[in-house]
């Protein structure tokens, strides 16, 4: 699959953009509105200056001769494979998914969804072909991490998740791992329990920030503590994980903090925003 369409130029998507441009792909990223495509576009340009000066890549601007960054979603007509990259919403996935259906003209094509949590199988059924509707899931930054999680739905093709994998491993050098389509697939399973205790425990005073994330960095060699992790992610992001961990599994360890309710409504998100558990230039 050489022809990649994009849905959504944030972090995530401009990231999957990126690694496609730089395995040779040409690649459509289609972004809401001409401010948000002139934003993903510069993301891409920082991201790729940076990389030609580490010499990750050859040449920048040759990457992004790859690269279109449009606002019609009929740019994706075409395209092999798609991948929607837009926010931790199910029910904006879910019209994203019905508008993708009616616009991708390939009988073949593959769309899928790079959502943390979202089941694939809501996603699937609101289109006229479920059996090509699969969870890839990439993690960021996508340039940096290798791990995609592939995850079929109950009506996803051995076909389609097949050719997923050969578009991960062989055509974008990634590692791909197997998941169940359950809420969290496995990283974020496994992650967001752990990120909300660590909000728990500074939100009950217990100890700082910093002594958390140092205790986990220093007594467990993690390579950063859970908090400055959740800052990375977008605390928006760590809660909407959370809420459909909750809502699928209703276990307490799934719930998000009020605190971390809090600093959401607040627009605190971390990173993105430059403050969240911690302040960023």
């Amino acid at each position: 699959m050489k022809n990649v369409g994009v849905v959504g130029g944030g972090l995530m998507g401009s990231g999957i953009a990126e690694v496609s441009a730089r395995a040779g792909q040409d690649v459509v990223v289609v972004e809401s509105s001409e401010e948000a495509a002139k934003a993903a576009l510069g993301r891409l340009e920082r991201s790729l200056e940076r990389a030609e000066a580490k010499g990750k890549v050859a040449s920048a601007a040759e990457v992004l001769d790859r690269i279109r960054v449009v606002t019609d979603l009929d740019a994706v007509a075409d395209r092999e494979v798609v991948v929607e990259a837009i926010v931790e919403d199910e029910a904006a996935k879910v019209a994203l998914f019905r508008q993708l259906d009616a616009v991708v003209t390939d009988p073949d094509a593959i769309l899928a969804s790079n959502t943390s949590s979202i089941p694939i199988m809501k996603l699937g059924v609101v289109t006229s072909r479920p059996t090509q509707v699969v969870g890839i899931h990439f993690f960021n930054p996508v340039p940096v991490l290798q791990l995609v999680e592939l995850v079929p739905s109950l009506l996803t093709s051995r076909e389609t998740t097949e050719r997923s994998r050969a578009w991960v491993e062989q055509g974008l050098g990634k590692q791909a791992i197997d998941c169940q389509d359950r809420a969290g697939f496995v990283v974020n399973a496994l992650l967001i329990p752990f990120i909300l205790s660590a909000i728990r425990m500074f939100e009950s005073g217990f100890a700082s920030a910093e002594d958390i994330d140092r205790g986990l960095v220093l007594g467990a060699a993690h390579p950063q503590g859970p908090l400055a992790l959740a800052d990375l992610i977008g605390l928006d992001t760590t809660k909407a994980v959370a809420e459909s961990l909750y809502e699928e599994f209703k276990e307490p360890l799934y719930a998000a903090p009020p605190l971390l309710q809090r600093m959401v409504d607040a627009g605190l998100l971390g990173r993105k925003t430059g403050r969240g558990f911690y302040t960023y230039a």
